[in-house]
């Protein structure tokens, strides 16, 4: 049976096309239900997806203002840049030739016009809103462990030995005992003595685990005695840790603001969806 939606012919191979691209993710999300249940469900999914984008593409169409050659043109030269031969454009666009292009990359600029006219009349969710949500999701903006942590490094290789390494290293840390700093130390005699030998900010399972076992053992301001890695010796020092807990609302508030417009464009564009199609003609011919 063929779908049909508002007089247009939908063809099969775009139901199918559809299936293909979401299941990979399906399978993933409801491995649990079985094949037959499993696929009705994604066949069904995948042709409503096509209803939805089928009713948007002929609203779009129906929009009077016209797309300018500027426009088009722009928006080829990006698509034509992804794909490896022109023929291969034309493919994914389906479509035979260069103005069958064109009249697509219209068509579809005009879609994205009429979907940013559905989100215009959204308002920015509130900074209450913001703070209700950020509490009732908190699990969503957990932080594991973390420390900033620097590090003076010998290695093994071929122009130093491991008895060569070892002897410099212990030279590094007697000195370091003696009263020298340690960022002073890092310059002296690290094979990696850039910005004073500071690998950044790091939560556990970011390192080697000979150096992780190390490093989150110190205490802030601690510098560690010579130890072994597969690198080649260190000395580590941590300047702050942070224990794993929830991120505070400043350090997570654009990210929870993405997902809350995010989540109002959904709805948004769902409603208006759900609006045409209450008005259209769906059958199957």
């Amino acid at each position: 049976m063929t779908l049909v939606v508002n007089g247009e012919r939908i063809d099969d191979n775009e139901i199918t096309a559809e299936i293909e691209r979401l299941r990979p993710r399906y399978e993933q999300i409801f491995a649990d239900k079985n094949i037959e249940e499993r696929e009705a469900q994604l066949q069904q999914w995948s042709r409503e997806n096509v209803i939805e984008r089928t009713l948007l593409r002929q609203e779009a169409a129906k929009d009077g203002e016209s797309v300018s050659e500027a426009e088009v043109e722009a928006a080829l030269a990006n698509l034509r840049g992804r794909f490896e031969t022109p023929e291969a454009l034309l493919t994914a666009l389906e479509v035979e030739d260069e103005e069958q292009a064109k009249k697509a990359v219209a068509l579809q600029i005009k879609t994205q016009r009429k979907i940013d006219q559905v989100y215009a009349g959204l308002t920015p969710p509130s900074d209450e809103a913001l703070r209700d949500y950020y509490e009732a999701n908190s699990d969503q903006f957990q932080s594991g462990e973390k420390i900033h942590v620097a590090h003076i490094v010998k290695h093994v290789n071929w122009q130093t030995n491991d008895a060569e390494a070892q002897e410099i290293m212990a030279q590094a840390r007697q000195e370091i005992r003696d009263g020298a700093a340690f960022e002073m130390i890092v310059g002296k005699y690290s094979d990696c003595p850039d910005r004073g030998g500071d690998i950044g900010t790091v939560g556990r399972g970011e390192m080697v685990e000979e150096f992780e076992d190390m490093v989150f053992k110190l205490a802030v301001g601690e510098v560690s005695d010579v130890f072994r890695t597969r690198f080649g010796y260190h000395i580590a020092k941590v300047y702050s840790h942070t224990p794993a807990g929830v991120l505070d609302f400043e350090e997570v508030k654009a990210k929870v603001v993405n997902e809350l417009t995010e989540r109002r464009r959904d709805q948004a564009l769902g409603d208006y969806l759900d609006n045409l199609r209450g008005q259209a003609t769906i059958e199957e011919a």
